[in-house]
């Protein structure tokens, strides 16, 4: 089992929980983090230090968060790895309670 970037991470992408992964499994695309599910080591440091709780463990998805499994695993084969904490995306405040932002992710 591994964690899972979900669809509150789109548009944000705060990185705090890339500071503190001790396997850096997290990958950075133009406005959302992945999850690489063969390097995660269920550790959990992640999932507190996201300010939106986008971050959870695989086996407490919602069945409406069940597609981001799939998204984790395929964008972190394309993305590259991110290993140390930047800013925030510029709108993220704005963005930071939004629903339905999964038209948004850019690949």
């Amino acid at each position: 089992m591994s964690y899972v970037v979900t669809e509150g991470c789109i548009l944000c992408k705060h990185t705090d929980c890339v500071a503190v992964c001790p396997v850096n499994c997290f990958h950075e695309g133009p406005n959302f983090l992945a999850i690489n599910p063969d390097e995660c080591i269920d550790c959990g440091l992640c999932e507190p230090e996201c300010p939106l709780d986008a971050i959870v463990p695989e086996d407490s998805l919602k069945p409406e968060q069940l597609q981001f499994r799939t998204l984790n695993r395929e964008l972190s084969q394309r993305w590259p790895i991110i290993d140390k904490s930047k800013g925030q995306l510029p709108d993220a405040e704005r963005w930071a309670q939004a629903e339905h932002k999964l038209q948004f992710l850019e690949r």
